[in-house]
């Protein structure tokens, strides 16, 4: 797929850049300006490249320009006025519930696609990860910080709440005490305790940053397609806590799935 699948127009009003190289995708917020503060056209470019990607791609990483990785919402949206056609927060408030109900959905779906099983994906965060940052951060699957690293759930503080899909992974991930700590004091999670928590799979020097997420992004695809696929979806699944009877049914049948693919493959089928 190449980057004019999606429109050339969306990804600059979102300050997203796309690129695709074989079985690879790498998506770049590129305001570095605002420190990659998002706005809804962010998360309507992040949709749109979700819906786009040719399946023949099997990791995401998910990067950013200049020294952090993304201060959050863009602040010109907590005011009444729209913010190049997007609803500022007030006006967002003002519309009918439904059709506030659905414009959050639509941002939500943004991020949503990150933690499909279709493909791997991997976030590569430096400086700050600011509220809708460490939602980003938290949407994909694993999570490469550099040293100088910093999360912030600054939502609260802020008299809303996090509403990108942030609070089921970071639950997951940290557990429910200290999610509440993070959430209710938007205190700084610095990157070596992020590592601690589980939020971060390694933390690195900054200027290993774009070559341990390369190895990462390598080592992930070695295995089959389908493989990964399947225990991707599994693992999903296993982490939302449903019964165990149902996971192990779950693991039946994907390893039946396997076997009936391989067997194709070698001319059983």
């Amino acid at each position: 797929m190449a980057d004019s699948t999606v429109e050339a127009d969306l990804l600059d009003r979102g300050g997203v850049r796309l690129s695709v190289h074989g079985s690879r995708a790498t998506i770049s917020l590129d305001r570095p300006d605002t420190l990659n503060a998002q706005t809804p056209h962010t998360w309507q470019a992040l949709h749109e490249i979700g819906r786009n990607l040719d399946s023949e791609v099997r990791v995401v990483v998910v990067r950013a320009e200049g020294r952090s990785f993304s201060a959050g919402l863009d602040r010109r949206l907590f005011g009444s006025e729209d913010v190049e056609g997007s609803p500022g927060l007030i006006s967002l408030g003002q519309r009918p519930t439904e059709q506030a109900d659905a414009d959050i959905d639509t941002f939500q779906q943004g991020f949503s696609w990150l933690r499909e099983p279709d493909r791997v994906t991997i976030a590569a965060v430096q400086g700050h990860a600011i509220g809708a940052g460490f939602q980003l951060a938290l949407a994909c699957d694993m999570r490469v910080l550099a040293d100088d690293a910093s999360l912030c759930m600054a939502e609260t503080g802020l008299g809303l709440v996090p509403d990108l899909g942030g609070t089921l992974p970071l639950v997951q991930a940290a557990g429910y005490a200290k999610a509440v700590e993070i959430c209710l004091t938007g205190r700084q999670v610095p990157a070596q305790e992020a590592l601690q928590l589980g939020l971060a799979n390694s933390v690195v020097p900054v200027q290993e940053l774009t070559d341990s997420t390369d190895r990462l992004a390598e080592a992930v695809t070695q295995a089959p397609a389908g493989a990964v696929r399947e225990t991707l979806s599994l693992l999903s699944q296993a982490n939302e806590a449903v019964d165990p009877e149902q996971q192990l049914a779950a693991e039946r049948a994907a390893q039946l799935r396997r076997i009936a693919d391989m067997a194709e493959l070698l001319g059983y089928g």
